[in-house]
């Protein structure tokens, strides 16, 4: 597949390092500029674009930025793809500020979704990149982490998860996008390198009571860190 990748942080860099290896084409571009990307190109095989190029892939475009970067992104090109798009990244209020659509309830993927006027997949987020990077392994490896992927085109969710298997990880179906908000900041499932069964547990135990509170005290935690 031909794949562009805006973001090339430790989860935007590690994905283009191992979707490269599976003999992807991978443009990576950041907001600095694609010069800028020497050492990442060198380590992961991934061709150097602008956040236009890279918005431009046919087939996949891997959204891995801070939420408040969303509206900076090459909107036309976006709305205009018929690529998947996944949005790896995770609201943190203190931040990316205060979003008022997510406070309101909507999931930060479906205000994510309204930014750019394209669906989305929300994946690649719920672990944290140290794993992402080491804890990769074949299939039926016992310590074999699982990831979830939401979104409401199962078709596209299939695909997704189909490269997940492929990257080294399980991957389980994490409902509708608007039910994203189970593998994000400060609920059970989120950044806790679990397998399947225990993935799947753990969505199912998000409290949406809590959600709020969680989210408060999880952005409390990383605020140091952001």
């Amino acid at each position: 597949m031909e794949i562009g990748i805006i973001g090339s942080g430790n989860i935007g860099s590690t994905l283009a390092g191992y979707l490269t290896k599976l003999g992807h084409e991978v443009l990576i571009a950041n907001s600095r500029g694609p010069e800028t990307l020497t050492e990442i190109v060198a380590t992961t095989g991934a061709k150097a674009a602008t956040a236009e190029q890279a918005a431009s892939a046919k087939d996949l475009v891997i959204l891995a930025i801070p939420q408040k970067a969303m509206v900076n992104l090459p909107i036309d090109i976006l709305a205009a793809s018929k690529a998947i798009v996944i949005d790896a990244g995770n609201y943190y209020p203190s931040r990316d500020g205060q979003i008022a659509e997510i406070a309101n309830g909507a999931t930060d993927s479906e205000w994510v979704a309204k930014v750019i006027g394209h669906p989305i997949i929300k994946a690649f987020n719920n672990i944290v990149a140290p794993s992402l990077a080491s804890k990769g392994t074949s299939v039926g490896n016992a310590n074999r982490i699982a990831l979830s992927v939401a979104g409401d085109d199962t078709e596209q969710k299939q695909l997704v998860m189909k490269l997940i298997d492929e990257v080294g990880f399980d991957a389980i179906d994490g409902g509708l996008l608007s039910e994203s908000w189970r593998q994000q900041p400060g609920e059970p499932a989120y950044c806790q390198d679990l397998d399947k069964e225990k993935l799947k547990s753990a969505l199912q135990q998000a409290d949406i009571s809590k959600r709020a509170e969680n989210l408060a005290a999880a952005d409390e935690a990383a605020r140091p860190y952001l």
